[in-house]
């Protein structure tokens, strides 16, 4: 990378905004089912470095897999030893009274950039966004200046909308676009539905996702680029950013063949929006101009 040649250090670098690491035990991780089989083992640093390495991407952010202090603790952890894990996307319960508490224990690390919490996996996720605590703890968390991970499935697009209008003090990141129902709904109606959200200034999204939202064993580019192309047109430029989703993506397929499919829907665009894409929106949104290598 070539940052010292330069003010902006998302001019050259590229980042993975989202990944995971674990090690795994079936009860930590109930979403890991059978049809998983590929996901039940560790996934560490050492595992995801040559990959990034390959393709020419100088961070990474760590984004949490389960409802766990202990796992954002260590996330922490292991983004002081390796500084290409550029940033944490933790999570701590945002409806705790102690919350303040709680993330004031975490403030030391500025690899913390950002929170989640697994929405898409709550029996209500429309109402689980209009909970008066978790909306303190959202309103708390953006006046501390950290981002806030949204992950959802297609069909709470809409209260996704309006949690987000009641939200705009911060950037909100959308995870795997709203996670479309790739069976059921084809691309223009998915994007009527998250045009709402798109029209969020402060709402940016990950490209990231996609590949095991489609038939794992059948899918192909062509199916899948008009949800980037009309991401595109949406978002803008200046609001998507590349995400592996590894280890999780190698249920569909390999880290090359998710980055594969996401360089193709870059082909058209300028030199700078590529590089936005590719690793300068993420730097900006989490705030890791500190952070990088």
């Amino acid at each position: 990378m070539s940052s010292q040649d330069s003010n902006d250090p998302g001019a050259t670098l590229r980042v993975d905004a989202h990944q995971h690491f674990w090690r795994y035990r079936a009860q930590d991780y109930p979403w890991i089912d059978e049809r998983h089989g590929a996901l039940r083992r560790d996934f560490t640093p050492q595992d995801l470095k040559p990959l990034l390495d390959q393709h020419g991407i100088a961070g990474c952010i760590a984004v949490q897999a389960r409802h766990s202090l202990d796992e954002t603790d260590t996330l922490l952890a292991l983004a002081e030893q390796h500084p290409w894990i550029v940033g944490v996307v933790g999570w701590v319960d945002l409806r705790a009274p102690d919350l303040e508490r709680q993330l004031e224990r975490r403030a030391e690390s500025e690899k913390l950039v950002g929170l989640r919490h697994l929405i898409q996996d709550e029996p209500s996720p429309s109402l689980f966004m209009q909970d008066p605590a978790f909306a303190r703890g959202v309103r708390l968390l953006q006046a501390r200046g950290l981002t806030y991970d949204l992950l959802i499935k297609d069909a709470d697009l809409q209260a996704a909308a309006g949690f987000c209008q009641r939200h705009d003090e911060h950037p909100i990141i959308l995870d795997h676009l709203g996670k479309p129902d790739l069976s059921q709904e084809d691309p223009i109606a998915w994007a009527e539905r998250i045009a709402p959200l798109a029209a969020l200034p402060h709402v940016s999204c990950k490209l990231s996702g996609l590949i095991t939202e489609a038939d794992w064993q059948q899918w192909r580019p062509v199916e899948l680029l008009p949800y980037f192309y009309l991401a595109l047109e949406l978002f803008g430029p200046q609001r998507l950013m590349f995400g592996s989703d590894w280890p999780v993506c190698q249920v569909a397929g390999t880290y090359s063949d998710v980055h594969r499919l996401f360089e193709s829907a870059l082909r058209e665009l300028s030199a700078d929006e590529q590089a936005a894409i590719r690793g300068g929106n993420a730097i900006r949104l989490y705030g890791l101009q500190g952070n990088c290598p």
